[in-house]
């Protein structure tokens, strides 16, 4: 080869039979195989093979609905065919994980991608009300591969040990036996309100046995005003 350089070494395709594989932290590669997946829209970035993307919008009619009610939700696509796909979203850092007969509620800003076989629904946090902007996640069961994506290097924390509380932006997503209810704090009374609050005045609050996986930010801005992301890196090693 005339070119040389450390980059054709050090960013060669990772080579795994797994269908969810870690191209690095910002990029996930998807074995299909004959596997369709669910993808978030536009964000695949390479493939290789014969591949197919079909845009099915929010996932039926009942999903539809919800998302033109509450403007919540997350647009997929159904990827199939035969070859690898790379997918990322603003160079946010991936996770995986793999779910086996279980289920997790994530923020729909941080869903990337999850194996066909995910059962998936928009679901409305109870508490949330007005005050919290709806506040609606995506609840992903079943057995099979799931990525999110983190804005930095995310905490898996451990409900059971303490309280826990998180903003609602921050927080990527709680497994199943966790529970959850949203709490507000006007501790600094009308004083504080006047003078603009302290910004943390409405939190997820936690309890139950599980984790629940808190990105060091509260959503990357891109493009228009009020046009916000989230992003995420190996949930399978935070959790363990």
């Amino acid at each position: 080869m005339p070119i040389h350089g450390y980059l054709f070494q050090n960013s060669a395709e990772i080579q795994s039979n797994d269908q969810f594989v870690q191209q690095n932290k910002k990029m996930l590669k998807v074995n299909l195989q004959g596997a369709p997946i669910q993808a978030k829209v536009g964000s695949m970035v390479a493939y290789q093979g014969d591949v197919r993307f079909e845009n099915k919008g929010s996932g039926g009619l009942g999903k539809m609905f919800k998302k033109a009610v509450t403007g919540e939700g997350v647009e997929m696509m159904h990827v199939s065919g035969a070859g690898q796909v790379f997918l990322a979203d603003q160079a946010q850092e991936v996770q995986i994980l793999f779910l086996e007969n279980d289920m997790i509620s994530v923020n729909g800003k941080n869903v990337l991608a999850f194996s066909s076989s995910i059962e998936w629904d928009v679901h409305r946090i109870k508490g949330g009300g007005m005050m919290a902007g709806g506040l609606f996640n995506v609840s992903l069961r079943g057995t099979g591969f799931v990525a999110v994506l983190t804005d930095g290097d995310p905490i898996a924390l451990n409900v059971a040990e303490a309280p826990t509380f998180a903003d609602p932006q921050a927080a990527v997503l709680w497994t199943s036996g966790v529970q959850m209810q949203v709490r507000t704090d006007f501790t600094g009374g009308l004083r504080s309100l006047v003078h603009g609050g302290t910004g943390e005045s409405i939190q997820l609050g936690f309890g139950g046995q599980g984790i629940v996986v808190v990105q060091p930010s509260e959503g990357q801005i891109f493009g228009g005003a009020g046009e916000s992301s989230s992003s995420g890196s190996g949930l399978s090693d935070l959790f363990s």
